[in-house]
């Protein structure tokens, strides 16, 4: 499975993909697109973000 480490940060902290999507700022369908290969470093990273962004916002 591509991508295996932020699947497993999403479900990890009980986020949707739509969550996330919506921190970088981009369609949830585009988030399932990007998800069905491998990211390149800068683009994992921006996802990974999203998520640390994600998680922040459901804490607070």
């Amino acid at each position: 499975m591509n991508n295996l480490k932020i699947r497993q940060a999403i479900a990890k902290h009980r986020l949707k993909y739509y969550e996330v999507a919506k921190e970088i700022g981009i369609s949830p369908f585009t988030l399932s697109v990007w998800l069905r290969e491998e990211l390149a470093p800068e683009r994992e990273k921006l996802v990974m973000k999203a998520i640390d962004e994600a998680v922040k916002a459901l804490v607070v």
